[in-house]
């Protein structure tokens, strides 16, 4: 997947290709990352690319001028072609969550526009724009922090960007439901225990256990999530007798 920025601030996006997953995901030729200095298509002294709103208003809008310029630049005369998503980081967006972020992630191309101030002038979104993205119902200074969540979210979908696609399946909001809680060794440390039914080595009960913790965390933290769509509740079962000691954790 290749994924361009346009923005004020290129500099920030460093760190984020620098770390973890996305950094291993960079160098094994998965994702490739590129922030674009919007300044650097100004044409005055002062490398201008904000002014006042038409019509008055407080605050002032990314200028037309130097976003055409870079999305002509890099797109060239087809900014719109199957497989790229041209996408404006804007507190009135659609809200992204996981079923988008999956949609995102089977693009070929991703070019994400971050905007500030008071926004971005509307002939730049509909001349280019293929989406507007909100990252949640708060307003932050500028698009780079959006811009950042989205690309992490996304790029981790893309196909062996993770080493194991099957931990993608039991994420929170997979299905609807946040994720269960998870423990890992000791089985006890200062009085505090594990679930016994996760030291059992039964995988049927498990599972059953960890949806059951799933939908309860769910439905108290989040219950919009199984309003959208209804979990059924979880076969019971008793957890067998272990025997004292740590045990052995469940294989994934």
């Amino acid at each position: 997947m290749k994924i361009d920025v346009l923005t004020l601030f290129p500099g920030v996006f460093d760190i984020l290709a620098s770390h973890s997953i996305l950094k291993r995901a960079i160098e094994r030729g998965l994702v490739s990352l590129k922030a674009h200095d919007l300044r650097a298509y100004t044409h005055d002294k002062h490398r201008t690319c904000d002014d006042r709103p038409f019509g008055g208003g407080p605050g002032m809008l990314l200028k037309p001028e130097p976003i055409f310029e870079a999305v002509e630049g890099l797109c060239g005369k087809r900014p719109k072609k199957k497989g790229r998503r041209f996408i404006v980081l804007t507190p009135s967006g659609r809200k992204l969550d996981q079923k988008l972020a999956e949609e995102l992630s089977r693009a070929k191309e991703l070019v994400l526009l971050c905007g500030h101030y008071e926004g971005v002038d509307q002939r730049v979104v509909d001349r280019f724009a293929t989406d507007e993205i909100s990252i949640g119902d708060y307003v932050l200074t500028g698009g780079e922090l959006p811009a950042m969540v989205l690309i992490d979210t996304v790029a981790r979908l893309v196909p062996g960007v993770l080493g194991s696609e099957g931990s993608k399946a039991f994420e929170s909001f997979t299905g609807n439901l946040l994720e269960y809680p998870q423990y890992t060794r000791p089985a006890v440390y200062r009085g505090l225990k594990v679930p016994a039914v996760l030291l059992s080595g039964n995988h049927q009960e498990i599972e059953s256990w960890r949806k059951a913790q799933a939908t309860k965390i769910t439905s108290k933290r989040r219950p919009d999530l199984l309003r959208e769509s209804p979990v059924p509740a979880p076969r019971k079962s008793r957890p067998k007798k272990v025997t004292k000691g740590e045990g052995h954790a469940p294989h994934h």
